[in-house]
Order: structure tokens, then sequence, then C-alpha cells
């Protein structure tokens, strides 16, 4: 049975991977750039949200990550980080998730005198607000953050410090972003240190625009314990899509260990990382019993939220019960203690209507 965009809504949903700087809402954005005097494309928002849809379906990860200069521009005081985060939470709410982990990088905020440590306060009073305004609507979401630090920069020790700084109060875990290609785990090893040491929470961007070598350090230096996207382990999968694929040692340790794919299938066609939704490899690894789980990456870039995502499955051939098995991953791999995932799982059957 076909499901319609309504009931997609009131299924019980888990977001792993969503930027706060790539889901601002374009009405949001076009009042904060007038604020400061700063040109957008558009300043109708039906056409700006289209014109960062079209730039993001370049089939560049590179040119995807250039619209990041707009949104960048209007998030460098408190107050607006504070709004951004709580519009994002509520937004989120709305779609029908209950659990969302919101990731942003501190140090991308601080060119008008912020130290990233007011970046944390800002973006964590704004989830709070953001959890406490979708109540008041009858909404009950869980927001985190995670801490991003940017591949291409060398501050990563620093951000790292920093998310372990605030672990318990909001930041739930680490994360390095920005274009892959050239700027691998390896350059940040002495904050995959640390972090190993103290045993934090880590999730890293591999297997979008770069393929094994980058999963590989990921998952062994940089101590994975999610991958954002890794739609790319399937070239360690010879024969992947027939009805004998055999698994070489990267793609069968993510395998075994249910390393959590973060997958965003909107984003992921539009980087040129999948040909299109049909043909995602997030089916076939489903069907393996790879920990896949679905996530909008960039709600603004891609124009998309969870409901479109879900119903882009859906008309492919995802069933609910497919959509259940995600979600239920994705409630199992948030950075959360083991007694809170498993509130967030019986959640999810909960919602799902299997408790009965």
């Amino acid at each position: 049975m076909t499901l319609t965009p309504q009931e997609i809504r009131a299924l019980p949903k888990v977001v792993l991977h969503d930027h706060l700087d790539g889901g601002l809402r374009p009405e949001t954005l076009i009042e904060l750039a007038g604020e400061i005097g700063y040109e957008l494309p558009y300043a109708d928002p039906d056409m700006l949200a289209k014109h960062f849809v079209a730039n993001a379906n370049s089939g560049s990860l590179v040119k995807y990550l250039e619209a990041f200069t707009h949104t960048m521009a209007v998030m460098q005081t408190a107050e607006n980080l504070t709004r951004i985060a709580r519009e994002a939470v509520l937004d989120h709410a709305r779609d029908g998730v209950v659990y969302v982990e919101l990731r942003y990088a501190p140090e991308q905020h601080c060119e008008q005198g912020l130290i990233m440590q007011q970046v944390v306060d800002a973006v964590q009073a704004g989830l709070e607000e953001g959890v406490s305004d979708a109540l008041e609507e009858g909404y009950t979401i869980r927001a985190a953050a995670l801490l991003c630090a940017m591949r291409q920069a060398d501050r990563s020790l620093e951000v790292a410090e920093l998310a372990l700084a605030n672990w318990g109060t909001g930041c739930v875990g680490f994360d390095i972003a920005g274009p892959e290609l050239g700027f691998p785990p390896a350059k940040h090893a002495p904050a995959f240190s640390l972090l190993r040491d103290e045993l934090f929470p880590v999730t890293i961007h591999a297997g979008e625009a770069d393929g094994l070598g980058s999963m590989s350090q990921a998952l062994g230096m940089g101590a994975a314990r999610r991958i954002g996207h890794g739609a790319r382990i399937t070239e360690d999968i010879t024969d992947f899509g027939t009805e004998l694929p055999v698994l070489g040692h990267i793609a069968q340790y993510v395998l075994d260990q249910q390393i959590v794919l973060e997958m965003c299938p909107t984003s992921n066609v539009h980087t040129g990382t999948a040909p299109s939704i049909a043909e995602h490899p997030i089916h076939e690894l489903r069907d393996l019993g790879f920990a896949v789980t679905v996530n909008t990456d960039d709600k603004l870039m891609s124009g998309v939220d969870m409901v479109s995502e879900f119903q882009e499955l859906v008309d492919v051939g995802w069933s609910r019960t497919d959509l259940f098995e995600v979600t239920l991953a994705a409630a199992w791999g948030a950075f959360l203690p083991y007694d809170e995932r498993a509130d967030l799982a019986d959640l999810i059957v909960e919602g799902y209507g299997l408790d009965e």
C-alpha cells in the first residue's frame, strides 16, 4: 500500500545527518541578509529556494558547497544563530522528527567577533528554544548538536577540545566536514587521537566525494562509530547489485560492526554520488543488512525535508516496514546513552503501532 505524504508525516523519524547552515528557511535568510545589506541571488523566497536546488543539482560536491557562502553571511551573531537553530528544530518537529542531531562548524561563525564557545552557547540556546516551541505546538522532539571541524582548515584539535568541554550539555559528537577529496582524516590525526583517548563519539564524512581510502581512515584512525554518507562503500563490494556480491574487508567490517551509514538520498544525487534515487545504493545495502539510515543533509540546499525524503523512497518501492527499519537503525545509532537509545527505539516502535 502506497503511503500518502500525510501518513509519512505522522510517522516518527530520526535525523542523524543535518547541517544547520544548510537548512535555513528561505524567508529567514532573506530577512537576515537584508538587515546586514548582504545581497542574495533572489529576494523572493520561492525563487531563492529554487536557485539553491538548481545550484545543488550540479553533480559536484565542490559546487554544492559554494552556496554556503550565502548562509554563512547571516550566521555570525549569537542572536541569528539562536534563531536559526530554533527554527531548524521546530521545522523538523513539524515533519514528525522525534530526535535530531544538528551539526555545524563553530569556527565558521567567528567572523564578527564571536569565540567558538559563544557560538556553541548560542546554538544550544536555539535548540532548547526549538524543543520548547515544538512542545507548545504539540510536538515532542529532542535535539542535540554535533560539532564539525572543517577538513580544509587546521582547527580540528581546537574543535575536538571544544566538543569535549561541552559533552553532556548538548554536544554529543564530533565530525569533520567540507571538501572530502584531498583532505583525508589523516590531516586531523591529533584531534582523532584525543577523541579516541576520551572515548568520544565520532562520525566522519567519508565515501561521498572520495572512495575507500577515505572510509578506511575514518574507521581506523578516526574510530568513527558512524559514516557520513558512505555511499561509496559499494566500491569494496564485488558484483554489487547481483545475487552473489562479495564484500571486501572494509565493507565486511562496516557490516559486521553495524557502522551506521548516514545516507542522504537526494543530496547524494545532487552531488553525483548516486545517479538517481532509484539507483541509489541504499536499496541494495539495506537488503544486505547494512545499518543504513535516511537523512536530509541540507534542507535548503537540496529542497528537501524528511517527509519528501521518505516519499522519494516510497515512490521507488519502499514499504512502511522499510521506513521503520531504517528509522530504528537511526535510533540505535544516535549518540546517546544506551538507555536513552532504548527509549527512543521504543518510541519508534510505538509510533509505528508495533507495540500492540
